[in-house]
């Protein structure tokens, strides 16, 4: 395990964003649809972070692409009632990690999440290589 500071410093700062947004914003735009897509960046950096998987720019696609998938699950889980079904869904820990209902909106978000990755780690993947 290779611990980058970059990323988890990354991921400290989306989780304080994460938690401002979900304590003070109750609207019908940031709350919902950009909270969702920083949260995909959000585990993108917490797992590059603490697992180092390469310096590839397809290596680091391949970690998005997982999260994205990871998501996806997470969403399809809240279709199924998962979290009534195993009797969490009166615990507010559970409903906010969790969720509680599907959206294809929540799906857009992450794959918005996803592409913003990509971009990012593409810009640095270039500059990178122009700087050597």
């Amino acid at each position: 395990m290779k611990i980058s500071i970059k990323y988890i410093t990354l991921f400290l700062a989306l989780f304080a964003i994460e938690v401002i947004i979900a304590t003070y914003i109750h609207d019908n735009f940031i709350r919902p649809y950009l909270g969702d897509t920083i949260v995909i960046v959000l585990i993108y950096a917490f797992v590059m972070g603490f697992f180092y998987v390469g310096h590839t720019l397809s290596s680091k696609i391949k970690v998005a692409l997982y999260v994205l998938l990871f998501a996806f699950i997470i969403e399809g889980l809240q279709a199924s009632s998962f979290i009534y079904k195993i009797g969490l869904g009166d615990q507010k820990w559970a409903q906010v990690i969790l969720g509680t209902s599907f959206s294809w909106w929540d799906i857009v978000a992450y794959i918005a999440g996803f592409i913003a990755i990509v971009c990012a780690e593409w810009v640095i993947n270039k500059k990178n290589l122009a700087s050597h």
